[in-house]
């Protein structure tokens, strides 16, 4: 596989710099923002191939505004795909993000790091162009 970047979009700076350093540990380059115009920057300035996505972010808008900008039908980041991380585990919330096409939504709690990890590299390769 290729080096894949991956922007890791999460409002708690000790979590992010974790998920950063095994994300680091399976060759993947690591790109890092903590809301939604962080994550947008990043989406700009770089060629992000999997979004690691939490659901609380700092500032205005959360996980969902962010989804709901990037599938937008002109949207040039409508194809990047999205695994959102997220501490809740509100059916409703949940039900939201797999209607928008996210990947996959994990509830923080109920999954280990590695785990995460090894569904986004299997992606990753199973969707190698």
């Amino acid at each position: 596989m290729n080096m894949k970047n991956v922007l890791v979009v999460e409002d708690n700076q000790m979590f992010q710099k974790l998920i950063a350093k095994k994300l680091l540990q399976h060759e993947l380059v690591v790109f890092s923002a903590d809301s939604v115009g962080g994550a947008l920057e990043k989406l700009a300035d770089n060629k992000i191939d999997v979004v690691w996505l939490d659901h609380y972010l700092l500032g205005n808008g959360d996980g969902l505004d962010l989804v709901t900008a990037m599938k937008k039908q002109d949207c040039k980041y409508k194809s990047i795909p999205i695994f959102v991380v997220s501490n809740s585990a509100d059916h409703d919330k949940t039900s939201a993000y797999l209607r928008l096409g996210v990947e996959k939504y994990y509830v923080k709690s109920s999954v280990s790091l590695s785990g995460i990890i090894d569904d986004i590299k299997e992606f990753l390769i199973n969707n190698e162009k």
